[in-house]
């Protein structure tokens, strides 16, 4: 075995030599690994080709150079970029004297202007590639510059010259570069295309992470049938920068305090920070848009986390000068951005980045930079409009404590995937293993739940006893709401989870019915249990899962008959409209459920053939209009400002509530 190893050994190193070291040369390692240098060779490395181009005009207008961009798609899948800047040189290069500066840019890898402090003190490109590799992938090139009032102009195939440098004569009224280009079908296929609503979206982005800078976007008419919200042609200026793009992106959303915390920033070392941050009011999805020197940066980096920092530092400075830090202790950056929309674009120097297509931000002073220059601007605005300041840290604090409930939901689920699943103790489940045709009757107290388990259908009704009135999730905290046993218990036996976990094909019940006394301290247990319901699970009831039993207060008899009456105007009703006068009448009140006789309580409350239900619906409810006395339907907005009015932390509302509708009761059951 040892000979045959040492055999194999001695042949592969005599077949291994000097001769299969293969020298790429120019552009050559470009062609052969095109992924290397823009990620790929589909529809999106085309796209960054474009990215590159339009990257060394904008490190024009950014250095002040130029104000005027073009960009211009033809039919034949050619793009033309413009700029009106200094131009690329086009004198001899002082160490290829055979060669001009453009060609050598062109022609050779890591070649260009971005490397010098003098010509740019911040740009997009790192390694003064970009150029040279569109030239490398693209089966034609050519560039025209206008410098010194004289046009020059120079061809390129697949990143070698195909002709000299040609002076074309005086020119007036012109200056900058002209870079018109094909990408070659042997490295991107012939069937791929540029989407022209990706590079009208590239040119907008351009145009906003740069206030001073106008781009002219065209399209040949024919590439953009499938696209008519693609513009042919749009002129593209934002004077406002960042802030005008999160404007548009937000459209009619409606944000906290209708406020929009933007601002910029320019360094002592020439870099500048600009942002533009907005709290949508609403659970729909944020984003995060970064870049350095106008590259977007989709992977983040050192300037988002510094501007993470910033803003977690800003949110406990604030809390503690406004007595809040207990609270707010508990928030993480991940409560504040999540929902948030922001812009962010820095310009630093020598910027450094993941890999060559610049997706990640890894410059370690970035983060620092970012986090010094917001800082100081969000202490000042959270401080300059305390109502502000308090809006965004109660949405912070309502953000993080979601964040902890579906931490802890996580935590049950990892358990519950290792072991049986365990009921609480106290419930009394149904025999049907399909929630299909059950009912899970919630009730108030062990004595009322000894009745319901002996009135119960065993196989189709569950029986869940809590005790008396439960926890106001209204006005508590996440903390107490995670440590209430009852509550614990009872989302427990339903199975479902909560908030944006809640899943309908765990709900081990077809109807939730909330079973509580026919009196005052009944109703407020229902109201509690259904403000939980709202809260936690708001799909339980817009699925039409959650009901409330209506148990009656009163027990009527005369002669052989009985009658039961849900509150005194209905016992009145029954009295003057079908008993006789003439016989005695024997009423009954009932103190509560427990000493309802498990009969009577099947008959009039739990016996789907002979039983009333309430079935709960949000948000689509009926309220009424006390200016007009008629019923009106109430937004989504609407009832979680009710909830609030009558069940939050706020005692002086539900006070201003009462004082103002109290015109409208008629009669009050005691």
């Amino acid at each position: 075995m040892n000979d045959l190893f040492q055999s194999l050994s001695k042949t592969k190193e005599t077949d291994y030599s000097a001769k299969d070291i293969e020298v790429l040369e120019g552009l050559e390692p470009v062609r052969r690994r095109p992924g290397m240098y823009i990620g790929g060779t589909d529809q999106q490395a085309m796209h960054h080709l474009v990215a590159e181009v339009l990257d060394n005009s904008m490190d024009e207008a950014v250095a002040g150079h130029a104000n005027r961009i073009e960009l211009h798609l033809t039919k034949n899948q050619s793009v033309i970029v413009t700029d009106n800047g200094r131009g690329i040189p086009v004198d001899p290069h002082p160490k290829f004297k055979n060669k001009s500066a453009l060609e050598v840019i062109l022609t050779t890898l890591h070649a260009g202007g971005k490397f010098s402090d003098n010509v740019y003190s911040t740009s997009g490109g790192l390694h003064g590639v970009g150029i040279s590799v569109v030239n490398a992938l693209s089966d034609s090139l050519t560039v025209e510059i206008a410098r010194d009032q004289r046009l020059f102009s120079q061809q390129f195939k697949q990143g070698t010259a195909c002709s000299s440098l040609i002076d074309e004569g005086p020119v007036r009224n012109r200056r900058g570069t002209k870079i018109c280009f094909h990408p070659d079908p042997e490295i991107f296929g012939k069937s791929l295309k540029f989407k022209p609503s990706a590079l009208y979206q590239m040119a907008k982005s351009k145009a906003y992470l740069f206030r001073g800078v106008e781009i002219r976007w065209s399209c040949d008419t024919e590439l953009i049938a499938s696209d008519p919200k693609t513009p042919d042609a749009e002129t593209i200026h934002y004077p406002n920068g960042l802030t005008d793009y999160l404007k548009s992106e937000l459209q009619d959303r409606k944000i906290i305090g209708n406020a929009v915390f933007s601002n910029e920033k320019d360094t002592e070392t020439n870099e500048r920070i600009e942002w533009a941050i907005a709290w949508p009011d609403d659970n729909d999805d944020g984003f995060l848009s970064s870049y350095c020197n106008t590259i977007p940066t989709p992977q983040g980096g050192t300037h988002e986390a510094g501007l993470k920092a910033a803003l977690l530092k800003g949110v406990r400075t604030y809390s503690d000068l406004s007595g809040m830090a207990k609270r707010v202790s508990q928030i993480t950056t991940e409560d504040i951005t999540m929902g948030c929309c922001i812009a962010l674009s820095t310009f630093i120097r020598d910027p450094q980045f993941q890999g060559q297509t610049k997706e990640k931000l890894v410059s370690a002073h970035a983060n620092r930079l970012v986090e010094q220059a917001i800082k100081d601007h969000f202490d000042h605005w959270l401080s300059g409009s305390p109502e502000l300041g308090k809006q965004l840290i109660e949405h912070f604090i309502v953000k993080a404590e979601e964040r902890l409930r579906r931490r802890q939901q996580k935590e049950v689920s990892r358990k519950s995937a290792t072991r049986k699943l365990r009921l609480p103790g106290k419930l009394t489940d149904c025999s049907l293993g399909d929630a299909s045709g059950t009912e899970l009757f919630i009730v108030e107290g062990d004595s009322a739940g000894g009745s319901a388990k002996q009135a119960r259908d065993r196989k189709t009704q569950a029986i869940l006893p809590l005790r008396g009135k439960i926890l106001n999730v209204a006005s508590a905290s996440a903390e107490k709401l995670r440590a209430n046993q009852e509550l614990n218990d009872l989302m427990q036996a339903i199975g479902c989870g909560t908030g944006e976990n809640y899943s309908e094909n765990l709900l081990r019940y077809e109807k939730i019915i909330i079973m509580t006394d026919a009196d005052v301290d009944g109703a407020h247990i229902a109201s509690l249990l259904m403000t939980f319901f709202y809260r936690q699970t708001p799909k339980l009831i817009e699925n039409g899962h959650l009901f409330l039993a209506m148990p009656p207060l009163f027990r009527i008899t005369q002669g052989g008959q009985t009658y039961y009456a849900k509150d005194e105007a209905h016992k009145d009703e029954i009295i003057n409209e079908q008993l006789s006068s003439k016989i005695k009448i024997e009423i009954s009140r009932f103190k509560g459920l427990g000493e309802m006789p498990a009969s009577q309580l099947k008959e009039t409350t739990m016996c789907p053939e002979k039983r009333n239900l309430l079935k709960i619906t949000v948000p689509n409810l009926d309220c009424l209009d006390t200016n007009s006395m008629k019923s009106k339907p109430m937004t989504r907005l609407e009832v979680d400002k009710t909830v609030d009015t009558l069940m939050g932390k706020k005692p002086e509302l539900r006070f201003a509530y009462l004082q103002e509708n109290a015109k409208f009761v008629t009669s009050i059951d005691v």
